[in-house]
């Protein structure tokens, strides 16, 4: 089994965080003896869970759904809550503009550069009339789509919030992106606006986003029009007739009547958001989500696993292209919670300015990827007791495996030893988790608790057997809401990448596996499986024993072609401040995984790197460095964050 399960358990959940637990209180409610029981019920009877899980979150509807799951069409294209009527912007915002949350804030932000603004839910109803109106005179209507390329500002929530309202459909779209990545997505889903900024910063320095975005507008002929919001005041190409500023046509806080604007009411598997995930080649996948399905699995997702109640304020460290900004935002919004958006990046202008930004707004669920966590832990520990960080509840990650010593820091030094890590991992495609945790169950260093409610996964061995204690394809066998509704105009595509290897079986494409003691593991991708002379190998395995070293700051684990072996194992490190690449070191290192996972699996060569290629939401692509390496074509390279990274490890070849 990997280094990873070889732990005891580290939190056990205290009385108060049991008491406080509102999964408690859902299960008490329906005379549920405990979570294990809960979960069985949610998949074994899930038109029951499903509904009791919507009375729970106060989902209100238009007209009521008749039935709550239909397959005529098959487990592929499960169809939710058939006959039901609603609109996500109800459940968000509009139930919350008068009474008692009214005057509660829905949204904080605070921008690179300091600068704060807050919205109660009645202002932010406000906000999102005036902002639909808007788009209503830009000839928006029902069903079109508009691309959203902006940074993390309040005008990303207003405007996917309006979009929803009246019926069309957003692409958020990442806010580093460059023009030819913007022009495919925009192109893909044939978008007739786009939502911009003149610019913002990042690390002081000056990003002109209204230049990628006119870059990408000339190879999009559907645009109309180029919808402009004013950050930095940088100066910026202007098109007479398309252009508009949102400062021009947006009122001002206070500034003349508020706009009442319809909610259109939409059924329930009409589309809201198609949101992008790349792929390993070719397009990337436009996965396509519903109003009854996104926004409820967020919703569930956070209430249940991470605990989050109406007094929260949630804060995940994220961009609006990445799932992870719109779960956060309709998640928070649809249970009455507030949400923290920020513009700018951790540890800037100082290293302890994300530790800043949790203490000053009193946060009290964080979310940060486990890539992310290390990037911090290199200011050391200091940055991180500077700051009262005793708001904190729960934490949360999500996005690639961990390794254990940034598991332990993020434990012993931002939750000071007292929070739970809710592990989770899920997919853009998904919604929201497969596996996960709860507040009321413990957690051991880089573990799952097990499959989240609803989700009925399981692990299948290469012969679609399920298994435990061994490595196996993290696969799903039945429905659930948020599940996408296929790909954007190409359904045959989504057929094939999930539904192809095992009849009525999602395979999500991760490895996965348990301990003695019942936790789970996601170990990499299965595209990035190593494969040395038979012995199936998780990149995870090899990484955590890397950085476990006190010279190792990251690594990355990929399988090369060999004549003998099928594949050699080849290791990517970055070092820590203070150390310096030599053979010896990397001697030392290939002996270390050596002795840990079998001389047979000894890397062939460990190369220290400036830096791992990786997305802007903080993910190592490993693909992209194995293909570098071996001078294969590397697929979509969009997502990347550091395009300096990939040359480098070219000329180690």
């Amino acid at each position: 089994m990997s280094p990873l399960t070889n732990v005891s358990e580290l939190w056990h959940p205290t009385p108060d965080y049991v008491q406080r637990s509102r999964l408690l209180r859902f299960m008490q409610r329906h005379r549920i003896a405990d979570y294990p029981a809960l979960y069985d019920r949610s998949i074994g009877e899930m038109e029951w869970f499903w509904k009791a899980a919507l009375e729970e979150m106060g989902i209100e509807w238009a007209s009521p759904y008749t039935r709550v799951l239909d397959l005529s069409k098959g487990i592929q294209w499960a169809q939710w809550f058939v006959g039901g009527r609603l609109n996500l912007v109800h459940n968000c915002v509009d139930k919350y503009r008068t009474g008692p949350r009214a005057a509660h804030l829905a949204i904080r932000w605070e921008g690179e550069d300091g600068t704060q603004r807050s919205l109660t839910y009645r202002q932010l109803h406000t906000e999102v009339c005036r902002a639909a109106a808007i788009l209503g005179r830009l000839g928006v209507r029902r069903g079109d789509r508009v691309a959203v390329f902006l940074p993390m500002l309040p005008e990303v929530a207003i405007i996917t919030l309006a979009c929803s309202k009246l019926g069309a459909t957003y692409t958020p779209i990442f806010s580093g992106f460059g023009a030819e990545a913007v022009a495919a997505r925009v192109q893909d889903c044939e978008a007739t606006l786009l939502v911009t900024a003149d610019g913002f910063t990042r690390r002081g320095g000056l990003v002109k986003m209204k230049q990628v975005a006119d870059e990408a507008a000339a190879r999009c002929p559907t645009i109309k029009h180029l919808l402009v919001v004013r950050r930095t005041g940088c100066s910026v190409s202007w098109q007479a007739g398309r252009d508009v500023w949102w400062h021009d046509v947006m009122p001002g806080e206070g500034e003349g009547p508020a706009t009442e604007v319809r909610t259109e009411v939409m059924a329930a598997d009409e589309p809201f958001m198609i949101i992008y995930t790349s792929g390993t080649t070719g397009r990337p996948k436009g996965t396509v989500h519903l109003h009854s399905g996104f926004p409820i699995k967020a919703a569930q997702d956070l209430a249940f696993h991470f605990d989050l109640q109406s007094d929260d304020t949630l804060f995940w460290f994220t961009d609006m292209g990445w799932m992870m900004g719109p779960w956060e935002i309709m998640g928070a919004l649809t249970l009455g919670a507030t949400c923290l958006l920020y513009e700018g990046v951790p540890d800037w202008p100082h290293p302890g300015r994300l530790w800043e930004v949790v203490a000053r707004h009193r946060v009290t669920i964080l979310g940060l990827s486990p890539t992310a966590v290390r990037a911090l832990m290199r200011h050391g520990d200091a940055p991180v007791h500077q700051h009262d960080l005793s708001s904190l509840r729960v934490l949360g990650s999500t996005g690639e495996p961990w390794t254990p010593d940034a598991y332990l820091w993020y434990f012993q030094h931002v939750g000071q030893g007292r929070c739970p890590i809710i592990n989770y991992s899920g997919g853009t495609e998904v919604s929201g988790g497969i596996v996960g945790g709860t507040v009321l169950q413990p957690c051991k260093p880089c573990a799952f608790t097990g499959p989240c409610l609803g989700m009925a996964a399981e692990i299948f061995d290469a012969d679609g057997k399920p298994v435990r204690g061994k490595v196996g394809e993290l696969v799903v066998t039945k429905p659930w809401p948020g599940m996408t509704h296929g790909f954007w105009r190409d359904p045959q595509r989504y057929l094939e990448t999930y539904w192809s290897r095992w009849p009525q079986v999602w395979v999500h494409g991760d490895w996965a596996a348990t301990d003695g003691d019942g936790f789970w593991y996601i170990l990499g991708r299965s595209d990035d499986t190593i494969k040395v002379a038979g012995k199936r190998l998780g990149p995870a395995e090899v990484e955590a024993i890397l950085t476990g070293h006190p010279a190792v700051s990251e690594a990355a684990a990929i399988g090369v072609p060999h004549p003998v072996k099928g594949e050699a194992l080849v290791c990517f490190v970055v070092l820590r401040h203070g150390w310096t690449p030599s053979e010896a070191l990397s001697s030392e290192l290939a002996g270390r995984v050596g002795e840990q996972l079998g001389k047979p699996l000894r890397p062939a060569a460990v190369h220290v790197v400036p830096e791992l290629p990786k997305t802007r939401n903080a993910k190592i692509l490993r693909r992209v460095i194995r293909a570098a390496f071996v001078g294969q074509d590397p697929g979509d390279l969009s997502s990347l964050e550091n395009p300096q990274a990939v040359v480098a490890i070219k000329q180690l070849r």
